[in-house]
């Protein structure tokens, strides 16, 4: 069954920049196919299909082993999973300096704190 998910303020904020960017190098057409890929990617990991990884093993081992990615196209959909929901942190591109950018995302404390 799937969990209600939503996006935080960075990652409503990364997926303009991703539509922009996009739009600006490939066109509106190609732009509105990829955020529905980033869309579908959030939906599949609502629904426990998507295969992720924890951020911890590949990237930093300080980071919280609730912090993890999902690859959709060119970017890594960074989450949490709670019991009753999924919180999407982050979209981040694959060629950005993720360790970096994951030791600096604002994480939400807790399920009922976001």
């Amino acid at each position: 069954m799937s969990k209600p998910w939503q996006l935080t303020q960075g990652a409503e904020a990364a997926l303009v920049d991703i539509a922009r960017w996009t739009i600006e190098t490939f066109g509106p057409r190609q732009a509105a196919a990829y955020e529905e890929d980033l869309i579908a990617a959030c939906r599949e990991i609502a629904a426990g299909t998507a295969r992720s990884q924890e951020c911890k093993r590949f990237f930093d081992p300080d980071l919280p082993e609730t912090l993890r990615f999902a690859r959709a196209g060119q970017h890594f959909v960074v989450f949490i999973e709670y019991d009753k929901q999924v919180i999407i942190i982050d979209f981040l591109h694959s060629r950005s300096d993720l360790p970096r950018r994951l030791a600096n995302l604002p994480l939400p404390k807790s399920e009922s704190g976001h």
